[in-house]
């Protein structure tokens, strides 16, 4: 049997509420868990030992005295420290932002709370979360619990290291460009990347985000089972008045065709061999799970899009991001800043009213395809997981990573989901694309490439 650090949070709540075991014991667990393998992934970088207590007795008090808990009742979780919670420093992976303390909850964490789960504490970014790299000058660098020498992924990297070995089973990230799907794809377990609007979210200790921030990141859970992204994704949905962007859209969509066009190399990228792979794999999974798959060459835009939605997002460089950069003096996150500036320059005006225009032209030929093919099946990343550190070996590296992961980057602009499942061994995943607000039929055909929970990895080298 496994172990109660090792239970999905689907088990975990249906156990607690029946009390089979109290929240309090498995936070007990959870916390053993977190001492016994954190020291060496450095994933989680704010332990909330005393909070998750409190948490875990509220829960049981609420149990003791007939109350409903909550869908995540005693579910232990980790949540990434670029959101707002209340006590905590927002660092973002910043030394400017070592002491800047929230005061109130962001909008996801009120819902992880109203829910009834228990944050065990907050996991690591790479500096700004911009890398797809987990490491910094405040807090250090994460690793990857399968092999020390590979990235843990980024930004949400810590919350997958985490939540990959076992500690919560939940992780909270974020995504702008793959920063949920590739740290799932890279330590072997599953994440979502809703669609905007979907999750609630808001900083309410930093400004206001640019336009680029405001249309493309998201929050989402990760997990080591497709039903626990189900159960994360319905609790941290819930309505919070604060995000303008948010959309009463149901759970679950009209029945449509279990249809899948399967695309091994969007836009011409190239994939290795293992990555192909697995895409055939799954590809075959599905069928023999009754949906119809039909091979493409050609998808709708997203090299375009890709390049845009770095526009966008780079667009507040030259209005004090640069600066901020510079003043954090962080060699890594300075350095892909500059490479990234450098390939796509930040737009003027009449380039930044000309990208949001093209916006809506590709969302719009998105949108047509999935009439015909509900489920797109295609790369996570055009290669496996990178060597750690990577993006600091010089320009030419890290164009080689942006032509990778084109399939991170060209989804956010258009505010599609997209859901990275891991099929097999680690680095072995897959990524689903559906349209606006249809993560119902993502994790449909996740559940039937990956039926089984993911049991939490040691770190291999304790």
């Amino acid at each position: 049997m496994e172990a109660i650090h090792g239970w999905t949070a689907t088990e975990t709540a249906r156990r607690v509420r029946g009390r089979e075991v109290s929240a309090r014991e498995v936070t007990e667990a959870a916390l053993a868990r977190m001492a016994a393998v954190n020291p060496a992934l450095n994933a989680v970088v704010q332990p909330l030992e005393a909070e998750a207590r409190e948490a875990a007795a509220a829960v049981d008090a609420a149990l003791a005295r007939g109350e409903a808990p909550g869908p995540l009742a005693g579910v232990p979780v980790t949540v990434k420290v670029n959101v707002d919670q209340a006590g905590c420093a927002t660092t973002n992976g910043l030394r400017l932002q070592a002491n800047h303390r929230a005061e109130v909850d962001n909008p996801v964490v009120a819902n992880l709370r109203k829910a009834g789960a228990i944050i065990l504490g907050r996991t690591n970014t790479p500096a700004f979360s911009v890398r797809w790299f987990t490491d910094n000058a405040l807090h250090g660098a994460t690793f990857n619990p399968h092999d020390k020498g590979l990235t843990p992924g980024g930004s949400s990297g810590g919350a997958a290291s985490a939540t990959a070995a076992g500690i919560g089973a939940i992780g909270h990230g974020t995504d702008i460009g793959g920063s949920i799907r590739f740290p799932a794809y890279a330590c072997g377990i599953h994440g979502l990347r809703p669609t905007l609007g979907r999750i609630p979210a808001w900083n309410s200790s930093l400004p206001e985000r640019d336009i680029g921030g405001q249309l493309m990141a998201v929050s989402g859970p990760l997990a080591r089972s497709i039903p626990d992204l189900r159960l994360a994704l319905a609790a941290m949905s819930e309505f919070d008045p604060r995000d303008p962007w948010w959309v009463p859209a149901p759970l679950e969509g009209p029945p449509a065709p279990r249809r899948v066009a399967l695309c091994v190399r969007p836009d011409g990228m190239e994939v290795e061999a293992a990555v192909e792979k697995a895409l055939r794999d799954a590809a075959a999974r599905l069928r023999d799970s009754g949906w119809e798959v039909e091979e493409t060459e050609t998808l709708p835009p997203m090299r375009e899009p890709a390049r845009l939605q770095a526009q966008l997002w780079l667009a507040m460089l030259p209005r004090g991001g640069m600066a901020l950069v510079e003043r954090e003096a962080e060699p890594a996150a300075l350095a892909v800043h500059q490479h990234m500036a450098r390939l796509c320059p930040p737009p003027d005006l009449a380039a930044f009213q000309d990208a949001l225009t093209a916006r809506a032209t590709f969302l719009r030929q998105w949108n047509l395809f999935f009439q015909d093919y509900p489920v797109v099946l295609m790369p996570v990343c055009g290669r496996t997981p990178f060597p750690d550190g990577l993006d600091t070996q010089g320009f030419e590296a890290f164009e080689g990573i942006i032509e990778a992961q084109l399939p991170q980057v060209g989804l956010p602009l258009l505010g599609l989901p997209g859901l990275a499942v891991t099929t097999g061994a680690v680095g072995v995943g897959v990524q689903l694309v559906a349209g606006r607000y249809r993560e119902d039929l993502l994790l449909l055909a996740g559940e039937a490439l990956a039926p089984a929970p993911i049991s939490p990895v040691d770190p291999a080298w304790v």
